[in-house]
């Protein structure tokens, strides 16, 4: 099994507007993120606004940006739905377009059994031309992939990787336990990347990244490195910018953030609404006291 990417890769935000999607916005922040040291670029995933998007956006979005990313480093898309026949038709296209992989996240709302995510993954991971990187995200989607699961999904070859955000560490261990090196782990909690890297994860799918690219990816690299305690130092030096950046729901802040340094419009769509004043004058205090802006 071939690893998808090592290190960190950036859950990216959808730049948008009154108007749509900001294409301009979105292949200058793609590039901008590639030159700070990024490993890789997720598009149209939970902090991309991908729930938000109509069915044209999003294919567009995820054309738009392999082709800009253009080989330069992992290309994931965000394909995941509560409605397996319509990831099965994104993951199907994604794999057309180029991607590298696809980030699949457990169905929302409907909600499942365990043997409903075997089943689900299975078909998926059966139609695509490119490996899966699975995504379990209780908190969002109120399933948990247990570790019994991965464990039953991990010989699918096409099934090559989690994102776990769980954000329960003893299920991470047991996880890493059960799947071996049949399946790549990656953190999806940014105050979790050290601690996921010590059960032998590969890297983190981040959003504190869209932010601060290149510092994340080098926590990872310091960490591979045998670096381990000036990796666990940038854990601890950025928990404030991570706790802050997920005061209020993920991509409320961040795109807060982003628009701070001039990426972007402060715009979202409903149900998401801009962040409370209080809590951005928080965080844009703690990005000034790490130098991000003035």
């Amino acid at each position: 099994m071939a690893t998808i990417f090592k290190g960190a890769a950036t859950a990216l935000i959808t730049p948008l507007d009154k108007n749509g999607v900001n294409y301009e916005q979105l292949g200058y922040l793609i590039d901008k993120q590639i030159e700070a040291g990024t490993d890789g670029l997720v598009i149209c995933g939970t902090t991309g606004e991908g729930a938000t998007l109509t069915h044209r956006e999003h294919e567009e979005v995820l054309r738009y940006s392999v082709e800009r990313i253009n080989g330069r480093v992992a290309s994931i898309a965000g394909t995941g739905s509560n409605d397996a026949a319509r990831a099965i038709e994104l993951t199907k296209y994604a794999g057309t377009i180029g991607y590298d992989a696809a980030l699949v996240v457990t169905p929302y709302y409907n909600k499942c059994t365990q043997n409903g995510l075997v089943r689900m993954f299975t078909e998926i991971a059966d139609n695509s031309t490119i490996p899966l990187i699975l995504y379990n995200v209780p908190s969002r989607t109120g399933v948990n992939i247990e570790p019994e699961t991965y464990a039953k999904l991990a010989d699918h070859p096409m099934i090559q990787g989690i994102k776990e955000a769980n954000g329960n560490i003893s299920k991470a261990v047991e996880t890493a336990r059960l799947v071996g090196d049949k399946l790549d782990i990656y953190s999806g909690n940014d105050d979790q990347i050290v601690p996921m890297l010590a059960l032998g994860a590969k890297g983190v799918i981040s959003v504190l990244s869209n932010v601060l690219p290149g510092e994340t990816s080098r926590m990872c690299h310091l960490f591979f490195e045998g670096k381990i305690e000036e990796s666990r130092r940038m854990q601890l030096e950025y928990l404030d910018l991570i706790n802050a950046l997920f005061c209020e729901v993920n991509p409320i802040p961040v795109k807060a953030a982003m628009n701070k340094l001039g990426f972007c419009e402060n715009y979202l769509r409903l149900p998401l609404t801009q962040m409370e004043e209080e809590h951005a004058e928080k965080l844009f205090s703690i990005m000034r006291k790490h130098g991000i802006i003035e």
